[in-house]
């Protein structure tokens, strides 16, 4: 990568299954905003997973780890899928993406929710329960259930066998990730909805406790309610629109950000950005990438609804390259795409032409081509 100062060093990781093909529809788009909008970064290349692993031995060799290592932002693909039997345990623990989340302290997990209205007719949920519906979900990434120790699975005196996981949450881990949501509700509606399920678990009254504690030391202009993780599941499909910024652990979050989906339209449309504590330079480490996994079944085939990842994009331009007008343009080009009735087959409706991957990829350039020209005309 250049080691220009003023030059953003984006490593590109595609990953497994369906993770390379809309990868590199994203790599499309930052192409173009390389060329088109003189966006100052350097993109490389990497690996991770099966293919690496057969020639390597590691599903993360080396110079994939270095490039992810020296990357100010890492737009990555998916993981995961049958073929992952080729890859002993061991081997794909020691490259999983929840070591990488822990390895660059990744802990506020960032999935906006918003619901297209040209996706209306073929969304899950009604259009009038979509209607206005703009929310971000933070997830807290680095701890709780996914990290706790101890775990493992025992055999017991009598013969049973019994897996077991430890949820624990510290003051600093809940208040970090609280702060983020605070923050970041500042900058749009002033709301925060704070979810746990504090009628049950001691973590979650400590994470109660600790996210009003926050609230009344530091945020007390910032509107804060709290919901058990049931009733926010419910009130995501019954009224969506309520929300501004949700925030939440860490398995409560993978589990509403995806109920979530359903407001979006489809899982395929879902980006993120996992986000670290900001360094003494003002900087702070990010992965991007859509919300969906690997989706083994349709991998190859070239259908995979790119936007997820093209989002991802977006929250890239907006978070590491602090280019907003860009991340506008580009959501923009999103919306004028889906407008102009591009579907993949994951959103379209019934008797709707389906687009391959790479068609959307190109209904996208050609919006962002269409957009910037109106712009500059």
């Amino acid at each position: 990568m250049s080691t220009q100062s003023n030059m953003v060093k984006v490593a590109v990781v595609g990953g497994e299954g369906i993770g390379p093909e809309v990868t590199a529809q994203s790599r499309r788009v930052l192409d173009w905003f390389a060329a088109k909008r003189n966006v100052p970064m350097t993109l490389r290349e990497a690996q991770y997973g099966l293919i690496p692993y057969l020639a390597t031995g590691k599903v993360l060799p080396e110079d994939t780890a270095e490039a992810m290592d020296e990357a100010d932002a890492i737009l990555w693909g998916a993981t995961g899928g049958p073929e992952t039997t080729e890859v002993p345990a061991a081997a794909r623990k020691a490259g999983s993406l929840l070591g990488l989340r822990s390895k660059y302290d990744l802990y506020a997990n960032l999935r906006p929710i918003v619901a297209s209205p040209a996706l209306s007719a073929s969304a899950p949920l009604k259009a009038e329960v979509l209607d206005g519906v703009d929310f971000v979900i933070i997830r807290e990434l680095t701890s709780g259930i996914y990290f706790g120790e101890p775990r493992g699975i025992e055999t017991l005196p009598d013969g049973q066998r019994r897996g077991f996981n430890t949820e624990q949450y510290t003051t600093n881990q809940i208040r970090r990730v609280a702060r983020s949501a605070f923050e970041l509700a500042r900058t749009r509606r002033n709301k925060v909805c704070s979810v746990d399920k504090a009628n049950v678990l001691e973590t979650s009254v400590v994470w109660r406790e600790e996210v009003i504690r926050l609230h009344k030391e530091e945020f007390s202009d910032v509107e804060l309610t709290h919901l058990y993780v049931d009733n926010a599941a419910m009130q995501i499909v019954r009224e969506p629109r309520q929300f501004d910024v949700m925030v939440t652990g860490n398995i409560f979050g993978d589990i509403l950000s995806d109920c979530a989906a359903m407001a979006s339209g489809s899982l395929g449309m879902l980006p993120s950005a996992s986000l670290g504590p900001v360094d003494r330079f003002g900087r702070r480490k990010a992965l991007y990438e859509p919300v969906h996994g690997s989706a083994p079944d349709i991998a190859g085939k070239g259908i995979a609804n790119p936007l997820g990842s093209i989002l991802s994009v977006a929250m890239l331009l907006r978070l590491t390259l602090n280019r907003p007008e860009d991340a506008d343009l580009l959501e923009k080009a999103v919306q004028t795409a889906l407008a102009s009735g591009a579907r993949t087959a994951d959103i379209a409706e019934a008797g709707a032409r389906k687009l391959s991957t790479v068609q959307m990829g190109d209904a996208v350039l050609v919006a962002l081509d269409r957009i910037s020209a109106k712009e500059h005309a």
